[in-house]
């Protein structure tokens, strides 16, 4: 029977051996099959502020950091017409009307936006994985008109070249978020209300804060946590990520280290991706995760401010289930909100949709009663594409009437996506229709594709998915109702 049983276990080792095997020989085909790594690929700036510098640096010692670093980029990777050049689209090429440099501002970088009298309060906005402070530009500039100092922060590994986010660790994210939150507290000193407004990425790194904030890892409170399609858990998948870039210890199969080689058409936004990063963003997740479940059985998430949350009832990148089970079934009833977008139930496309799509919403929110408001925009359904807002209280089980928002699907949208929440239908570089007073030379939103499959360099779900929000009037005035 032992024979037998060491027979058994010899094979399973020799089988599971060569599974590893054979998906590592995989991975390296697939990798390889990809185009060739470019100097954004490689080159990973040394002025990056990261470990033991980034926790002893304060703001000015930040900035200074950051102009070393865009310098050091602009030396090493900006290639003027070089062979390597998309064309006419590639962020590196300062001809290019990709490139940051041809817009009205660098977006990548962090800013200040100071209100014109004394400041009311300050919001610290963080932003999410492969992207920039642009995100969060039109909020930031409604906090500043409503009198509020506006922080917003280039998390590091972001705004440069996607190698930059090999190196990067969510303990520097959220490092970089403790600085923010720092310079925003100095700036208007005790007393005034304080906001972190965080948006995927950037949503778990303001929760982490604000734990922090209550654990006393940091002396700045939060007194409001605004989040867009917050990153509070990602696919499974993320966990094995770190798997996929083995082959790349060999500087032969370096390509491996990439979940994505694409062209860098985005002037504030990396379309490149590293397995490094997503395995940093899972990790985040898990100890966020761990944190609020312990700060929960302790008592003490009852010192957390009141979260308002805006979440699209489909969402590739992150879990909408997990946002509620994970953080809204635990808060207390300190005047928590979630809004959820849900599918264009008038859309020509409706009869297409997957049964798990259609039925997402039924399946996402628990039953009432609930410690927290919830809010659902829709439409009835087929041929009425006007969106009402249906409101649960805390405590009710059930809805209250719906109110009319003045606002219509479009017919052309089936649904919102992870990337559009924050940006309005006319914002220069994602909206589907462009303020010529902006002046940006490049309009990603409005790019309709048609054509044959197979003929692009990329996916065309890059350029179907939604990058705007025809709702933002109704987000942007919630948050200004919590400014009033």
């Amino acid at each position: 029977m032992r024979r037998l049983l060491a027979r058994w276990l010899r094979r399973g080792f020799l089988g599971g051996g060569l599974l590893v095997v054979a998906l590592v020989a995989w991975r390296v085909w697939d990798s390889e099959r990809g185009p060739a790594l470019e100097p954004w690929h490689t080159h990973v700036p040394r002025a990056e502020l990261l470990g033991g510098p980034l926790a002893a640096a304060d703001w000015p010692g930040w900035m200074a950091a950051e102009d070393q670093l865009f310098d050091e980029v602009a030396q090493a990777v900006m290639r003027p017409g070089a062979p390597e050049a998309n064309g006419g689209l590639n962020r590196y090429d300062p001809a290019s009307a990709a490139c940051p440099c041809r817009m009205p501002r660098d977006w990548n970088r962090s800013y200040v936006l100071e209100p014109s009298g004394p400041p009311r309060g300050a919001a610290v906005f963080l932003h999410g994985l492969t992207d920039s402070p642009y995100s969060l530009r039109h909020l930031a500039e409604r906090y500043r008109a409503a009198g509020y100092l506006a922080i917003a922060i280039r998390l590091p590994g972001h705004g440069t070249v996607p190698a930059a986010l090999t190196q990067a660790l969510w303990e520097d994210w959220l490092a970089a978020a403790h600085l923010a939150t720092s310079e925003a507290r100095r700036r208007i000193g005790p007393g005034l209300p304080l906001h972190l407004v965080g948006f995927s990425n950037g949503g778990a790194l303001a929760m982490m804060q604000a734990l922090d904030g209550i654990e006393g890892r940091t002396a700045e409170r939060a007194d409001r946590l605004v989040l867009i399609s917050p990153m509070i858990g990602i696919t499974q998948y993320a966990r094995f990520a770190g798997l996929a870039g083995l082959p790349a210890v060999l500087p032969a199969f370096a390509k491996s280290a990439w979940l994505g080689l694409v062209p860098e058409f985005n002037p504030f936004k990396y379309n490149s991706f590293p397995v490094h990063a997503a395995r940093q963003s899972y990790e985040l997740t898990q100890e966020l995760q761990r944190r609020i479940q312990r700060l929960q059985l302790a008592g003490e998430l009852e010192k957390l401010p009141p979260v308002l949350t805006f979440q699209s009832v489909l969402d590739s990148t992150t879990s909408a289930r997990a946002l509620i089970e994970a953080l809204y079934a635990r808060l207390p009833a300190n005047g928590s909100e979630l809004v959820l977008f849900d599918i264009n139930r008038a859309s020509l496309l409706g009869p297409l949709f997957r049964r798990s799509a259609e039925t997402m919403l039924e399946r996402l929110l628990p039953p009432g009663p609930r410690r927290f408001r919830a809010a659902v925009i829709s439409n009835a359904g087929p041929g009425d594409p006007a969106m009402t807002e249906e409101v649960t209280e805390p405590g009710a089980a059930t809805p209250k009437p719906t109110t009319p928002l003045g606002l219509d699907y479009p017919a052309d949208v089936y649904s919102l996506s992870h990337v559009a929440l924050p940006f309005p239908p006319n914002d220069g570089l994602y909206g589907a229709t462009t303020d010529p007073a902006e002046g940006f030379p490049l309009n990603l939103g409005a790019i309709a594709a048609r054509g044959e499959r197979g003929a692009l360099v990329l996916g065309l779900d890059a350029l179907l998915r939604l990058s705007s929000n025809p709702f933002y009037p109704y987000l942007e005035g919630r948050v200004a109702a919590l400014l009033r």
